[in-house]
């Protein structure tokens, strides 16, 4: 059997994920997540359900995802793009705040179901953790960190720090959290999410900036 060339292979892996994406938000709208099997998603999307797992480690993971795709790398993007001379913090702040405030096709479908899952909620703000390796390469490079551990701290930070804002802007009211049944996971996304998340990242620009000035000639 001939193997296919790493790219057309890669192609074929980017389309399987497209499509379980598309169809566990399709069938989480459509029925509601609780109702949706993993096994409905890979039915729906044409492939097994161990194919599935390749992929998704579970439902609420490839639901959120219809969202999430590839934001971290965007986010890496992002900071790779800014000219050399802005500022590293404020490369990382805009870039973050750029693509986590950007509408995409399928946000508000996925925000109307994460403000009343507990379980989506969860595996949206998890989601967050996925920066840290694009964006450690990135600031690695900025920061010429041939080790790379202060760009991985800096980064885990910064995933750290969008999570903490992601947190706030998601989290229940007092009344909620009392709650039973229904409207036990009920959230009602509050305040300016750009100003949350410039408030939580803001704290680590003094970091940002000790390291750039190591490496300044």
């Amino acid at each position: 059997m001939t193997t296919p060339p790493s790219g057309l292979r890669e192609r074929k892996k980017q389309a399987t994920r497209e499509a379980l994406r598309e169809a566990a938000l399709r069938l989480a709208v459509e029925r509601g997540p609780d109702r949706v099997r993993v096994e409905d998603i890979a039915d729906a999307a044409g492939v097994s359900p161990r194919t599935y797992n390749n992929y998704f480690a579970s439902r609420e993971q490839a639901i959120v995802s219809a969202v999430t795709a590839d934001r971290e790398a965007r986010v890496a993007a992002a900071v790779a793009a800014r000219p050399a001379g802005v500022r590293l913090a404020d490369a990382v702040t805009e870039a973050v705040v750029e693509q986590y405030t950007h509408t995409g096709d399928h946000e508000h479908e996925v925000l109307l179901l994460i403000t009343t899952r507990t379980a989506l909620r969860d595996a949206f703000l998890g989601a967050t953790a996925a920066i840290e390796p694009p964006l450690t390469a990135v600031i690695a490079e900025r920061l010429q960190d041939t080790g790379a551990h202060a760009a991985r701290v800096l980064a885990a930070s910064v995933a750290a720090a969008v999570r903490i804002a992601l947190e706030g802007w998601l989290k229940p009211p007092v009344s909620a959290e009392a709650a039973e049944g229904p409207a036990a996971g009920l959230v009602v996304p509050s305040g300016s999410l750009p100003d949350q998340l410039r408030d939580t990242l803001a704290p680590l620009a003094p970091a940002f900036d000790a390291a750039e000035r190591r490496v300044r000639p």
